[in-house]
């Protein structure tokens, strides 16, 4: 992948990063969780494509956890419309 769409994952990240610290939004506000499981997913997947390991491991975790809190922000979501 090209150096923008590194650019772009990290600036993801980033961007939910300096939000939760400013307190513009929550840990677990869906835009945070977005951010993170979108930003993290492409430098996964570039991480991936040029064998950078250790990388692929942090981003790969990264991931994971940002997909739980998506899947958590959903079912908060279906548990409280009932």
């Amino acid at each position: 992948m090209g150096t923008w769409v590194q650019i772009a994952g990290a600036l993801a990240i980033l961007a939910a990063f300096v939000a939760v610290q400013r307190h513009w939004l929550a840990p677990t506000a869906l835009l945070a969780l977005l951010l993170n499981t979108l930003g993290s997913g492409v430098l996964a997947v570039d991480a991936l494509l040029e064998e950078q390991w250790g990388f692929l491991l942090l981003e790969t975790a990264w991931f994971i956890v940002s997909v739980a809190g998506v899947v958590a922000w959903v079912a908060r979501r279906r548990g409280s419309a009932r």
